[in-house]
């Protein structure tokens, strides 16, 4: 029977309550996440926005950026609320009956409200610390210059300001099995145990 999402913060009523991980578990996964998967809409039509992004952690914020103009901008403009998703897999796994096939995963959810950075000051530091993420043995204005003024009018920097999360994690070495069907042939757990999702 369905349940009443009336009402409910968008945490509520986990599946799978074992596979729920704490806010340490959730920050490192969010620190050390490469994309972050950022929905919001126009009305209602939804959107999928993917994103490299750094976490704030003092601040419990998550920062990322678009073009000045586009469909991100708009919608969160009119819609602020926005949820976004940061994911790690591992191996497939697989099962001798169908509806046990699974992979191993790592994900974050993160729920609240992205709004833009106007401070040109603050919207410089942010965008330097989002570079420093991904490409941190170089240096500003010794490998790279640094963003101009007019660079950053060209630029929509964007601050989400977190108010609920939740983590989950499916991270077996094998998915389960069912004693009603014949044994899967262990040549398949061989096949996949170093085969990666998207592999």
């Amino acid at each position: 029977m369905p349940r009443d999402y009336e009402n409910q913060s968008p945490i509520a009523f986990q599946r799978l309550p074992e596979y729920t991980q704490d806010e340490e578990w959730i920050k490192d996964l969010l620190h050390r996440g490469n994309i972050a998967r950022i929905a919001s809409r126009f009305d209602l039509q939804p959107f999928i926005n993917t994103s490299t992004f750094f976490y704030d952690q003092a601040s419990q914020r998550i920062i990322f950026h678009s073009n000045i103009a586009g469909r991100i901008r708009a919608n969160i403009e009119k819609h602020p609320e926005v949820c976004v998703e940061v994911s790690e897999f591992g191996k497939l796994l697989p099962s001798n009956i169908a509806l046990e096939f699974s992979l191993q995963y790592r994900s974050v959810l993160v729920f609240g409200k992205a709004f833009l950075i106007e401070d040109e000051n603050e919207k410089k530091k942010v965008l330097h610390q989002l570079i420093d993420k991904y490409f941190g043995d170089m240096q500003i204005d010794k490998d790279y210059r640094s963003a101009t003024d007019k660079e950053l009018k060209r630029t929509s920097v964007y601050e989400i300001k977190i108010e609920s999360w939740s983590g989950k994690q499916n991270w077996k070495d094998i998915t389960d099995q069912s004693d009603e069907w014949s044994a899967l042939d262990p040549k398949w757990f061989d096949f996949y145990k170093s085969k990666k999702f998207g592999e």
